[in-house]
């Protein structure tokens, strides 16, 4: 069997909604695929295919895609397609380019993630069928979000309380690692145009996550009214923001890794997607990363999994750099962008390691994916 190695990985800065909300999907798609390849000095004649993940733009945003790749200077000779599995699209992405090179159709590819939700909203469902409402399951599928978050608050025993301590932990955790600048071999320098509240258009160079309040507090958190049901615990400071984004990994056999003298990040042990009720779908990692784990084989006996409340690990070791609270959740980018985080965060550690990506999905799903750091 191949093994599957991550040579580099890199993501945009998530747009702040003030001053890039007009930046396109293409635009910060092709600031990430060209970086990855300009770091490691890697051709794109090299790759032999392209995954990007997309949720929001028509067609999953296949022709968003396509453009982007020319934008970033690959040549018409290297393909590219894209997924949509809502809120793990760049994980699916991720696991497309790695299923690919295992069953030998290629030796390296580049998946990659990207979302602007500032210039898309989820909004409508799409076409389908009236039998849709007569249909519990399916009828669950388009419940909005927010309130599959009071769902699962309500028949887990998430209390408000335990909520705004989560995201304040998520907002500490993330201003540290950005004061210390742990996201800066990660991010890629955007420029883009915005029209200021003047009217005027202005240029702006994003370098860093706009997202993350570091003055946040239990106090303030406190304060904040339910959004989604008058008498709900989830709000605007314990929910995920609105944000845009974009990543991209490079993956590929590690025979082919080590013909083109390229270092490696990771390596892909087991993964895993599974599906859960669609009205309480944030428990979808509770159930996709003990699947993961059993698929990693032997690793499973030694790590723990990483959803606090049913599989038991100390809250230190979920996100230690901040969630989707802090960092926000542009839904076609975040898995490919968390594992770019999660891979630069153990070669930090400078010691064999292995880490877990995960995430709920919409309609009733979770994803997982188990890396090992294979050590200096």
């Amino acid at each position: 069997m191949c093994e599957l190695c991550f040579m580099w990985m890199t993501a945009a800065a998530f747009c702040p909604p003030l001053c890039c909300q007009d930046t396109t999907p293409d635009e910060m798609l092709s600031a990430v695929m060209a970086a990855v390849l300009r770091d490691v000095g890697l051709s794109p004649n090299k790759l032999g295919d392209v995954c990007v993940g997309n949720v929001l733009q028509p067609g999953a945003g296949a022709l968003m895609a396509r453009v982007a790749h020319f934008l970033s200077g690959f040549p018409d000779a290297v393909p590219v397609y894209t997924v949509n599995r809502q809120c793990s699209s760049g994980l699916q992405a991720l696991f497309n380019i790695a299923g690919a090179i295992r069953t030998g159709s290629i030796d390296m590819g580049l998946a990659c993630g990207v979302e602007s939700m500032s210039l898309r909203s989820i909004g409508s469902p799409g076409d389908v069928s009236s039998r849709l409402m007569d249909n519990e399951k399916a009828r669950d599928c388009i419940i909005p979000m927010g309130i599959t978050s009071e769902n699962v608050a309500e028949r887990f025993g998430v209390s408000r309380e335990k909520q705004d301590a989560f995201a304040f932990n998520s907002q500490q955790k993330a201003s540290r690692a950005q004061k210390m600048g742990l996201f800066d071999q990660e991010i890629v320098p955007v420029t883009t145009k915005f029209v200021d509240d003047e009217g005027k258009e202005r240029v702006v160079t994003v370098t860093r996550d706009d997202g993350i309040r570091p003055g946040t507090t239990l106090a303030g958190l406190s304060k904040l009214r339910p959004a989604f049901k008058p008498d709900g615990s989830t709000t605007a400071g314990n929910s995920s923001q609105v944000s845009d984004g974009a990543a991209a990994v490079l993956v590929g056999r590690r025979s082919a890794v080590e013909a083109c003298g390229l270092p490696v990040l990771g390596v892909l042990r087991g993964s895993a997607v599974v599906g859960v009720p669609p009205d309480v779908m944030g428990i979808g990692p509770a159930y996709a990363i003990p699947a993961a784990l059993e698929l990693a084989g032997e690793l499973h006996r030694t790590m723990k999994s990483s959803e606090t409340r049913k599989l038991g690990i100390p809250m230190e070791k979920v996100n230690p750099n901040g969630g989707a609270i802090a960092l926000g959740h542009p839904l076609g980018c975040t898995g490919a962008r968390q594992v770019v985080t999660l891979l630069n965060e153990l070669k930090r550690r400078g010691k064999r390691a292995y880490g877990v990506v995960s995430m709920c999905i919409g309609t009733g799903m979770g994803a997982a994916a188990v890396f090992e750091y294979p050590g200096p």
